[in-house]
């Protein structure tokens, strides 16, 4: 990690502004992916602050990096040039850096006020042509759209952590966003090797969303006594946890059939609990449509033309693959124990 200017990093082309996790693993993965990035530390701090900051950085980056190499993803005399990408430049230094920036990530604190000041200093030292992007996970775009100057280059960009690590990164729009904007940044993480979903200005984004309920429903069932923590850990790693690393949730619906998601959610809002298992109306309504997914061609994903028995021994390889490097596939037996 640089914390002095040096020769090309004061073009460099992404900013990451707040210094905390967030702005370290995004400088991680733009690091790794071949990119110079400035990590803007917008506090006044004393020296002996600085210093101590400092230190928290490079302790960091170089804690990541390392174990990458343990794992085998990453050689040992990478983790230096890798880290020497990473320039971390305090307050008075913030304006050079904002304004070489093509791609900014404001990572600050989530509270109103601190995005409030990040937000200023970004507005008044950003480029006209810069893509503004907030990590924040718990403000809608909408609130923030009237903190930033241009808000037509602006959206919500969250990250699942360890930001290097999870492709996925969510992109949460708002009308006034600009087409070219939305695809420019798509283009951007596309290239740095992340996956951009796109999803609307909602709460919780769409995997917090999900996973929120999830993992309710399984603290809920350790309060109740239904199982222990480790049988429900065993569970979701090894049953749902391998299906869904292998279908999409909603591919998922489509697989086994929009009907038995139908019987399922009406029988357990019976007898569980209807507030948290009735089924939301596009699933009653698919149902009598006879929209039922593979088994009718027709479900929430298109079908027309599709090699049905082709598709489904894909899935069947997605999910034989996951078992296999989870060692839980074993070959079969070569004779009868009988």
């Amino acid at each position: 990690m640089n914390t002095v200017p040096a020769p090309g990093h004061q073009t460099a082309r992404f900013c990451a502004v707040g210094a905390g996790r967030m702005g370290r693993g995004i400088a991680i993965a733009f690091a790794y992916a071949g990119h110079r990035i400035t990590l803007v530390d917008l506090r006044k701090r004393t020296p002996q602050d600085w210093a101590q900051l400092q230190a928290e950085v490079n302790t960091e980056l170089q804690g990541a990096l390392q174990s990458l190499v343990q794992l085998g993803t990453l050689r040992a005399d990478q983790v230096d040039t890798l880290a020497a990408r990473v320039q971390l430049v305090a307050a008075a230094d913030a304006p050079a850096a904002i304004a070489a920036a093509e791609l900014l990530f404001e990572g600050v604190p989530e509270t109103l006020a601190a995005k409030r000041d990040a937000f200023d200093a970004i507005n008044r030292h950003c480029s006209d042509e810069a893509i503004i992007t907030s990590t924040t996970s718990s403000i809608l775009v909408t609130q923030l759209t009237g903190l930033v100057r241009r808000p037509e280059r602006f959206l919500n960009m969250h990250w699942l952590n360890p930001a290097y690590i999870i492709p996925v990164v969510e992109l949460s729009t708002h009308p006034a966003l600009a087409p070219e904007v939305l695809a420019r940044t798509k283009a951007l993480m596309e290239g740095i090797g992340k996956l951009p979903v796109v999803c609307g200005p909602t709460p919780g984004y769409i995997v917090p969303r999900l996973q929120a309920l999830v993992m309710n429903e399984a603290a809920r069932m350790v309060e109740e006594g239904v199982a222990t923590a480790e049988e429900i850990d065993k569970a979701t790693r090894y049953g749902m946890g391998l299906r869904f690393a292998a279908l999409g949730v909603v591919e998922f619906i489509d697989f086994g059939g929009v009907d038995i998601l139908h019987h399922a959610s009406r029988e357990m809002a019976g007898s569980i609990s209807a507030e948290r298992y009735t089924a939301p109306p596009i699933v009653g309504r698919m149902f009598d449509e006879g929209r039922l997914g593979l088994k009718t061609a027709s479900g929430f994903h298109p079908y027309e033309g599709r090699d049905l028995q082709a598709y489904r021994r894909d899935v069947l390889a997605r999910v034989l693959a996951l078992l296999q490097h989870a060692g839980m596939w074993r070959p079969a037996a070569e004779s009868s124990s009988d």
